[in-house]
């Protein structure tokens, strides 16, 4: 790629007028000192834009945007910024600095072979109109092809001969040397005569930088050709991973009506959708799409779609499609795909349905994130837990392969929220209950849950207390469920020790819930993570004030296994004991709700002795921490809240 100097630019601007430049795809009228148009960057009626010669810039007033020749160019026609230059260099007459020595040589030769491919493709479209190619002609035809989408393609016909393209170029002055680098003719390793590569084939030319022709696909007319389709082969002008067909119109008419690039299979499907008013298509060149190619659409759509055929091939392009593209991914850049039904092409559709067809097919794109997902729910059952597992498995290493950390988090959130989604325990109807789990807790959901997939369940036993640990009483649910969460925040290696049990959780506190989602999400799509960077990531995310909260508490300070100094199996040690502290208040306060009526039945007496073994249990912490008064007011403010539940619990049971 050239070097341009600050003194070259110069140079290049100072030949060029901005508004003849602009002036050719903005329609402007002089205004005093400037010329004045309508915005190309927005849709308005009263003209915001304009361009100043002397000064040498435009401003667009309804977008904010500003710059000289070579931005509008790159902003307008979604050209790179070597490109934008060398389009403009060429229009000025300016010769394109060399980057390194022997550079000028190599640009010299470039454009020998660049004329040669030029001078091929005249040739073949010649021969397209002479009695030798009515056979291609009629093909054509017969695909509906137009003689306005033949010119625009410049399609060609390569005659029978095996010198026909040869002995023409020659006496044109071109060297068999030079037509054979530019993959025109083809040299035995035997020593014989060279002769032409494409033969008694319908010709597409492949344009590179500035629309030269670089290289050609051919497509046989005879069914029992070894090739349906050929192309050239490897040329110091084409690489066949760098180019897309038609990329250069596609990104200019991309860039005119905001519409996404469409990637078809093959030159028929890019030239019938040119025909039916989709000028936006593009297609690789037999391959699956490179990173070369996947750059080129992202420079001009944030989301192009892709167009395969539904049947099983056809998905199995998405599917390398997304895993090619998946450790690419940059925020707003991504994938679409359009699937047709089995056995059609873009060709066929619009042939038997016409731009209405397609149309519909397109506003029916499903997202690259839906399509990974469909696949990865649909490799196999899910009605084992070590399947179960494996999806998950899954989903987390192709988090991972995002090299984005922000497009990684996003992953791993939508993920999560799929998992949790698929696997929540059913609603009974009219419970209002609310599921346990957010968006980044990854799978997690209420100890004791019936998993669902296709109509199966499976009974996940929760861990159970043990006696001592129910005779011990339990800390207030804000000190339990922080106890939990700050563990993983401080110790994150903690995650992968235990965590079945990380992802069986779920809080009472809703703050400390998303908390320990956000916690969880970044932990399993980044393993690597430690606290330092875990902390930086939360605050930033919606969990930021309750992280705070949680890292300021002094109670949370004084258990020495929650420090950060701390040794990770002092830290499993303790966690493994809140843990069991935390599910038995869980169980003991669900048992206490679910039994209240039954106790008051009894009598006053044992409802008011329940009551109390209830409440010392599930606030024992409260009581430990609250300063005493005098006992009798106490006994008496505790006698009232009792015989105030005590009513309430009566009222419920008469109606």
């Amino acid at each position: 790629m050239p070097r341009f100097t600050p003194d070259f630019l110069d140079e290049l601007k100072a030949r060029l007028r901005p508004s003849d430049v602009i002036g050719r795809y903005v329609k402007l009228k002089k205004q005093g000192r400037e010329w004045a148009g309508l915005s190309p960057f927005t849709q308005e009626k009263t003209p915001s834009f304009f361009v100043n010669d002397q000064k040498g810039f435009f401003h667009c007033f309804s977008s904010g945007k500003h710059g000289d020749v070579i931005s509008f160019l790159m902003e307008t026609q979604g050209l790179a910024f070597h490109e934008a230059v060398a389009r403009l260099a060429e229009e000025a007459g300016l010769e394109l600095p060399a980057e390194e020595p022997g550079e000028a040589e190599r640009a010299r030769k470039r454009k020998g072979l660049a004329e040669a491919c030029a001078a091929a493709a005249d040739f073949f479209a010649a021969m397209l109109r002479r009695a030798d190619g009515r056979a291609a002609a009629e093909y054509l035809a017969g695909r509906g092809v137009t003689r306005e989408q033949i010119d625009a393609f410049r399609l060609g016909y390569a005659p029978e001969g095996r010198a026909a393209l040869k002995d023409h170029l020659i006496n044109k002055g071109y060297t068999e040397e030079i037509l054979a680098e530019a993959g025109l003719l083809i040299r035995p390793e035997d020593g014989g005569p060279s002769y032409d590569r494409f033969r008694g084939r319908v010709m597409f030319p492949i344009l590179g930088v500035n629309d030269a022709v670089v290289a050609f696909g051919g497509r046989a007319l005879d069914k029992n050709a070894r090739a349906k389709y050929l192309n050239s082969p490897e040329t110091p002008l084409f690489h066949k991973g760098h180019v897309l067909y038609n990329f250069n119109a596609a990104r200019q008419a991309a860039a005119e009506t905001g519409a996404p690039l469409i990637v078809c299979e093959g030159y028929m499907d890019v030239i019938a959708l040119w025909g039916a008013g989709f000028r936006q298509a593009v297609a690789p060149l037999g391959t699956s799409l490179t990173d070369r190619q996947l750059a080129l659409l992202w420079r001009v759509s944030d989301e192009p779609v892709l167009c395969l055929d539904g049947d099983r091939a056809g998905v199995a392009a998405a599917h390398r499609a997304i895993d090619h593209a998946l450790p690419l991914l940059k925020p707003g850049k991504s994938l679409s795909f359009v699937f047709l039904p089995s056995g059609q092409d873009p060709d066929d559709l619009v042939r038997e349905g016409g731009a209405g067809a397609f149309e519909k097919a397109l506003a029916g794109a499903a997202p690259m994130a839906d399509v990974l997902w469909r696949r990865e729910l649909e490799a196999q059952p899910l009605d084992r837990p070590e399947r179960r597992a494996a999806l998950k498995a899954r989903l987390r290493a192709l988090a991972r392969s995002i090299t984005d950390p922000d497009v990684r988090a996003a992953y791993g959130d939508d993920f999560a929220r799929r998992l949790d989604e698929l696997f929540a325990p059913p609603r009974e109807a009219g419970s209002g209950a609310r599921r346990a789990g957010g968006a980044g807790s990854f799978g997690r959901g209420r100890s004791g849950a019936m998993a669902r997939k296709s109509g199966s369940r499976a009974w996940i036993e929760p861990a159970r207390a043990s006696p001592a640990l129910k005779r011990q009483g339990a800390p207030s649910s804000f000190f339990r469920e922080a106890t939990l969460v700050l563990a993983a925040i401080n110790h994150p290696a903690l995650v992968e020790r235990r965590e079945g049990d990380f992802l069986g959780l779920s809080f009472e506190n809703r703050a400390l819930n998303d908390l320990l989602g956000e916690v969880l999400s970044a932990i399993l799509t980044d393993p690597a993570l430690d606290s330092a960077g875990l902390k930086r990531h939360l605050q930033s995310t919606k969990a930021a004030d309750i992280l705070e909260r949680v890292l300021s508490d002094d109670t949370l300070k004084r258990q020495t296994f929650l420090r950060p100094t701390a040794e990770i199996d002092e830290v499993e040690w303790g966690w493994n004991d809140a843990l069991r502290l935390h599910l038995f208040a869980v169980e003991a306060e669900r048992d206490l709700a679910q039994t209240a009526s039954q106790l008051f039945s009894l009598g006053d007496d044992v409802w008011k002795a329940a009551a109390a073994s209830g409440s010392q249990l599930a606030h024992a912490a409260e009581d430990e921490n609250r300063q005493t008064g005098d006992a009798q007011e106490e006994a008496k403010r505790f006698n009232a809240a009792l015989e105030r539940a005590g009513a309430t619990v009566r009222n419920k049971s008469r109606r």
